[in-house]
């Protein structure tokens, strides 16, 4: 299972195309679809992004919620009505949508952060004050990861 971790800084072109990392592309290669599926963070000024194949698994959890509630229908707007799949160019390069650049005040330069089976691409200002509130708030709180054991047995470098 390919991982996006760090965080890469990149130039908006005059045209609005952004290079997406190429270990972000490596990671969503076999996915099903030659780009990205992004839409605006309900928690943040960030945009999530993904593959094709966990938007499938962000799917499949909405119907661990009541089947037409009102948790089930706010989740599924605010998902799956605002994203966008984005493909990229010849080069690897993306153009956002209007309605995303305006959800993160994105111009000419554009954070790619890791987040594991996901990523976020951020206004690159806004990306450095939320990670240091976040950070604090994680110091603050103590938080912490239990680490999954390894499937299979084998500890695979841990």
């Amino acid at each position: 299972m390919a991982l996006f971790i760090g965080t890469v800084l990149n130039k908006v072109d005059r045209k609005g195309r952004v290079s997406v990392p190429a270990s972000f592309r490596a990671a969503l290669a076999g996915t099903g679809f030659a780009g990205i599926v992004a839409f605006p963070s309900v928690q943040h000024r960030g945009l999530e992004c993904c593959g094709s194949n966990f938007m499938e698994r962000l799917a499949a959890s909405l119907y661990d919620i009541d089947t037409f509630s009102e948790r089930q229908n706010d989740l599924a707007a605010s998902i799956f009505a605002s994203a966008h799949q984005i493909a990229f160019d010849s080069e690897g390069r993306i153009v956002l949508p209007t309605a995303l650049i305006e959800h993160t005040g994105i111009a000419d330069e554009a954070a790619f952060v890791g987040q594991g089976l996901r990523f976020q691409i951020w206004e690159p200002k806004a990306q450095r004050a939320f990670y240091a509130a976040a950070l604090e708030r994680s110091r603050r709180d103590g938080l912490a990861l239990k680490v999954r054991p390894p499937e299979g047995g084998k500890d695979g470098g841990a």
